[in-house]
């Protein structure tokens, strides 16, 4: 079983969709629909025109995880889309953590010194992952204005990559 991490583009909308949507709507009961994520369906023009870029994570050909980065200013960025198949999760596969260490290479690479990010509540063991990868949580209010907010998050993070090694 060969892991393959490759950035996605719009031809991947349908693979990505069906893993995300699964995972929200079957797996976690979060009431979120395609329709109030129109990201998904337009990924280039979403993420990767402002500076930003989505990956994806196959194991045989089979998208198994996502993560995605918004550029919304001049050295900042959001996390998006940080999904990982549930028979692919874990200290076993280390996707999320390969994922996460290529977005954190990305922003080095193009000037973004500040990664944010918004998660729910229920989602307890992708809270502890940020957590234990230096993220520190801050209060909504902190958020700077151009932060794309999603209405279902309830939490948020911040890593500022210029304190970390």
């Amino acid at each position: 079983m060969k892991l393959e991490i490759k950035p996605l583009d719009n031809s991947y909308s349908e693979q990505v969709i069906d893993l995300v949507l699964n995972i929200q709507q079957k797996e976690f009961n979060i009431p979120i629909t395609i329709e109030d994520q129109p990201d998904l369906l337009q990924i280039e023009s979403f993420y990767i025109e402002g500076g930003g870029n989505f990956w994806g994570a196959f194991i045989d050909n089979e998208l198994v995880g996502t993560i995605a980065l918004v550029k919304f200013d001049e050295r900042s960025a959001a996390i998006r889309k940080m999904f990982v198949k549930k028979e692919f999760r874990g200290k076993e596969f280390q996707i999320a953590q390969i994922l996460l260490e290529i977005l954190i290479s990305y922003c080095r690479e193009n000037g973004i010194d500040e990664i944010m990010l918004g998660t729910i509540s229920v989602l307890g063991a992708a809270i502890r992952f940020y957590e234990r990868n230096q993220f520190q949580k801050i209060d909504k209010e902190k958020l700077p204005s151009r932060f794309p907010l999603m209405s279902a998050d309830n939490v948020f993070y911040m890593l500022n990559l210029k304190e970390i090694s």
